[in-house]
């Protein structure tokens, strides 16, 4: 399976971090600015995974993985959101969206490596 990853957070030292983890993994990392950003570089370069951060601006990280969800083109990639907002009930509608895991912030490197990992088929 694909090691190509797509990192979607507007945070850059956020973006940067999730980058320079998975690329010393071995994984072939792009990166996302916002979730229209993310929608758009999903279609372009067709990742296994993509990390969306929830709170973005211009489109937020729900209504990308709901889009992605959608999009004939981008249903089969794998959703992983991060968000600091750990509530319960922002953990099921991330679950009635289909996303495949959930993390919240601040996150272990190697938890999201993990699941990432695990999500591509590696593990």
């Amino acid at each position: 399976m694909s090691r190509r990853i797509l990192v979607a957070d507007d945070d850059e030292v956020i973006r940067q971090l999730i980058e320079v983890n998975l690329d010393l993994e071995g994984f072939e990392v792009f990166t996302a600015v916002d979730g229209i950003d993310a929608l758009e570089k999903a279609r372009e370069v067709d990742p296994a995974v993509v990390t969306l951060d929830v709170m973005m601006p211009r489109m937020t990280g729900w209504e990308a993985a709901a889009r992605l969800r959608t999009d004939p083109e981008t249903e089969h990639v794998k959703v992983v959101l991060l968000s600091a907002r750990a509530s319960e009930a922002d953990q099921r509608r991330g679950s009635r969206l289909g996303v495949d895991a959930y993390l919240t912030k601040p996150f272990d490197p190697e938890e999201l490596i993990a699941v990432v990992t695990k999500l591509c088929g590696d593990d």
